[in-house]
């Protein structure tokens, strides 16, 4: 059973003896690849809600990572959207009662933050060395291997989802499925590449941002002011260090085509797209690319890109559904078991 192999291929890296593969800190000191010495700085400290963050230190620099709930459950890694992180972006669903239900009491969330857009990150130096997606998606399997987790259910918001996407295509074992929302993975066009090159430079830009998380409804107009979703994202992106959200963007604008590899995905793949999203012609093309047999398209009415933050509900019984035919849940306590809409 997937929910098994998930438990086993963990407990394998947990429990190899010293003559099969190298001792906890030899593997800690393996997966860190760090330039400057043999040993991972880990800084560890309480934050709201029970979480901890982690500061995993990989060959690209340290990466945030916050984590939630019981170690010993299968994991579940999240990857945020351009300028965000996993409050911005995640909060809604995590908020929602019965996607606690569902997450949180079946898996233990790993929470990972590009680099530079944890909460309080420091600015980045604007000379200091650029990554591409290839190095972001390097940076998960550090995080994976420095946790000693095996395979891992991943979820992704559209640059986040990207960086998923590739993450299976490079390394099929880690990933035992992918709930993707409002994903990525063609090139960048002319628009977009034009748009996130002069990031920062006007507050046109942070508005075009906002279009392109958020559906017109949540963004209001001159009658109807902005929701309370969009009025923490505009104030999220005001504080925002200007060169942090440059290097994700570099990264992402520099973004090859994924098309020809999604055929030979074989993970499962649950994608969600709000009908107001910029990108929802991407994910309906998306789904058209991959195996029919291993993959499902929710489209969400009145939404824009951020289902998560938007239409949390929405995903509930489609992911739980998704869960039960990967044998990831316990049935006992999911959401239809408790007789949720």
């Amino acid at each position: 059973m997937v929910r098994q192999r998930m438990l086993e291929e963990q407990n394998t890296l947990d429990v190899r003896g010293e003559d099969d593969e190298e001792s906890g800190e030899e593997r800690e000191r393996a997966t860190a690849m760090a330039d400057s010495n043999d040993s991972i700085p880990l800084h560890t400290e309480k934050i709201y809600f029970g979480g901890k963050e982690h500061l995993v230190r990989t060959r690209c620099g340290s990466v945030s990572v916050i984590v939630y709930g019981d170690q010993h459950k299968p994991a579940l890694i999240t990857y945020p959207d351009l300028a965000l992180n996993h409050v911005s972006c995640f909060q809604g669903l995590f908020f929602c009662p019965e996607a606690a239900s569902l997450l949180l009491h079946n898996f233990c969330i790993y929470h990972i933050s590009p680099p530079g857009h944890e909460l309080g990150a420091a600015p980045i130096c604007p000379s200091a060395s650029a990554r591409c997606v290839d190095d972001l998606a390097d940076q998960i399997l550090e995080v994976l291997n420095f946790f000693g987790l095996g395979a891992v259910m991943c979820m992704g918001v559209t640059a986040g989802a990207y960086i998923l996407t590739l993450f299976a295509m490079k390394y099929k074992k880690r990933v035992i499925g992918l709930i993707l929302i409002s994903p990525l993975f063609r090139a960048p066009s002319w628009t977009e590449w034009f748009y996130n090159k002069f990031y920062g430079m006007c507050g046109l830009l942070k508005e075009l941002l906002l279009q392109r998380y958020f559906s017109k409804e949540a963004c209001g107009n001159t009658e109807v002011p902005e929701s309370d979703i969009v009025q923490a994202c505009r104030r999220l992106l005001d504080e925002r260090h200007g060169s942090n959200v440059m290097q994700f963007l570099q990264a992402i604008n520099g973004r090859p085509d994924l098309t020809s590899g999604l055929k030979r995905l074989r993970c499962r793949t649950l994608i969600f797209v709000g009908n107001s999203s910029p990108f929802h012609s991407e994910a309906l093309h998306m789904t058209s690319k991959l195996d029919r047999r291993f993959s499902a398209l929710v489209e969400v009415q009145a939404c824009g890109s951020m289902v998560t933050e938007e239409q949390p509900h929405a995903m509930l019984i489609p992911m739980e559904y998704f869960f039960m035919g990967l044998d990831c849940i316990d049935f006992a306590i999911s959401v239809t078991a408790q007789g949720a809409p």
